[in-house]
C-alpha cells in the first residue's frame, strides 16, 4: 500500500520555473490521473490574488506564510522542517526541509536529483548558484532516505557524489504532457516574427548552459547549405546570464529571413505546433540530466538534432539511434547535422519514424507510478 506523501513543490512559484518545474507539474498530473494519496503541496506563500494556482491538482495546498527566499533559508539553517501530515516527503528538487519527527518516528525524504551540471560545467551558472547548490546537495546526502534521478549518467554521477547507489532510484520522464497543437496560434507568431515558409527550431530555457550561442554560429555555418533560407526559431523563458541571443521585442538576431529569431514563451499548445512544423528541432546544451524539449519534439513528429550531453535521446536496447547526436563544443558538426536533419528527405523521414517509436508508451501516468512504488519502500513500517 502506497504511503501518503508531502511534495515540497516550491519550484512551481519560480518565475520561470524550467524543466523542474515541468517535471513537477507533470508529475503531479500523473499522481492526480492515479488518484495518489497525495496529503499536500508544500511550497512558499502564493503571491498573487485569488485561488493558489498549486490547487489546479485537486490536492490540499500547505502555503507557508513566508516568501519563498526566506523559506529555503529556514530549510537550509534547519530551522524549518516539514510540515507533519504524511510519514514521506519527497522534494522534487534540491530545495528541500529537514523531515520531521512525528508519532515517534522520523518522516522518509525523497529527493529528486536532475543534474549534477554545476560541477560539470561551473561558468554555466553563477558562483552564488554554484555555492548553493554545492551546500544543497550534501544537506541531501545527509537527510534523503532516497533520491530520484531522471536517468543513469546522473545516477552515476551521484553515487559519485557520495549516494548510495541502494538509495539512488532513476525514474525517466514521461512525454505525454503537451496538449494538441494549437496551429492557429503558431501560425500568427510565425507571422508576427516575419517567418513566412520552413524553419528550423531550438526551446528551451535560455541559459548558457543551453549552448545557444554555438548553435547560433552553427546555423551561420550551416546556411549556405540549407535547402532554403529557413530561419532558426529559438523558443523559451529568458533564465539567467548572457544565453547568446537578443530578447528585444521577440525580433531577429540578424536581419530578416534566414536570421535567429527569438519568440520568447509560448504556450504548450503553440509549442507543440512549432514541434510539428519544423524542419528540424535542434537541442545542444553542454550538460543536460535529462532532456524534456528533444522527446517531446519526437513525438510532435519532428527530426532532431541532440548533443551527446542528452540522455533522453539515448536509443533503447537494440534500436537505432532516434536524432542526429553531435558533439555540443563543436560548431562544424552541430552545422552538418542541422543541414542533414533538415534537407535530406530520407533521413528526416527515418529520425521522425525513429522518434515515434523511441517516445512510444512513455506516460507520466508510469512515471507517477513508479514513484508511487518508491515512498511506499520508503514509508513502511
Amino acid at each position: 500500500m502506497t504511503a501518503p506523501v508531502l511534495l515540497v513543490v516550491e519550484q512551481l512559484r519560480r518565475p520561470t520555473p524550467g524543466g523542474v518545474g515541468r517535471y513537477a507539474a507533470s508529475l503531479l498530473d500523473g499522481l492526480r490521473v492515479a488518484r495518489a494519496p497525495v496529503a499536500g503541496l508544500v511550497a512558499s506563500r502564493h503571491r498573487g490574488h485569488g485561488e493558489d494556482p498549486l490547487a489546479r491538482w485537486g490536492f490540499p495546498v500547505m502555503a507557508s506564510l513566508l516568501p519563498g527566499p526566506a523559506l529555503v533559508r529556514l530549510w537550509d539553517a534547519a530551522l524549518l522542517a516539514s510540515p507533519a501530515g504524511a510519514p514521506v516527503v519527497h522534494a522534487v528538487s534540491l530545495a528541500a526541509p529537514p523531515p520531521r519527527r512525528q508519532e515517534g518516528r522520523r518522516q522518509a525524504l525523497v529527493v529528486t536529483v536532475h543534474d549534477l551540471a554545476w560541477r560539470d560545467f561551473p561558468d554555466a551558472t553563477t558562483p552564488r548558484g554554484r555555492r548553493w547548490h554545492e551546500a544543497a546537495l550534501g544537506r541531501a546526502l545527509a537527510r534523503a532516505d532516497a533520491f530520484v534521478v531522471p536517468s543513469q549518467p546522473v545516477a552515476a554521477a551521484l553515487a559519485g557524489a557520495g549516494a548510495e547507489p541502494a538509495r539512488v532510484h532513476v525514474i525517466g520522464h514521461g512525454v505525454d504532457h503537451l496538449p494538441p497543437p494549437d496551429h492557429q496560434g503558431a501560425a500568427a507568431l510565425l507571422e508576427r516574427l516575419g517567418v513566412t515558409g520552413g524553419y528550423l527550431l531550438a526551446a528551451g530555457t535560455l541559459e548558457p548552459r543551453k549552448n545557444l550561442a554555438r548553435l547560433a554560429a552553427a546555423y551561420d555555418q550551416a546556411r549556405p547549405r540549407l535547402g532554403a533560407n529557413w530561419p532558426l526559431v529559438v523558443v523559451g523563458p529568458p533564465g539567467w546570464g548572457d544565453a547568446g541571443l537578443s530578447l528585444r521585442d521577440g525580433a531577429p538576431t540578424q536581419g530578416a529571413a534566414g536570421a535567429v529569431v527569438a519568440a520568447g514563451a509560448v504556450t504548450d499548445g503553440v509549442l507543440a505546433a512549432l514541434y510539428a512544423g519544423a524542419r528540424a528541432f535542434c537541442y545542444v546544451p553542454l550538460a543536460e540530466g535529462f532532456g524534456l524539449p528533444p522527446v517531446e519534439a519526437m513525438a510532435c513528429g519532428a527530426p532532431v538534432v541532440a548533443s551527446t550531453a542528452v540522455p533522453s535521446v539515448e536509443p533503447l536496447a537494440g534500436a537505432e539511434a532516434p536524432a542526429l547526436r553531435v558533439d555540443p563544443s563543436s560548431a562544424p558538426a552541430i552545422a552538418d547535422a542541422l543541414v542533414t536533419a533538415s534537407g535530406d528527405d530520407a533521413v528526416r523521414t527515418a529520425l521522425i519514424a525513429r522518434g515515434r517509436q523511441h517516445v512510444a508508451g512513455r506516460t507520466w501516468r508510469q512515471s507517477a507510478q513508479a514513484h508511487l512504488d518508491l515512498w511506499a519502500s520508503v514509508g513502511a513500517p
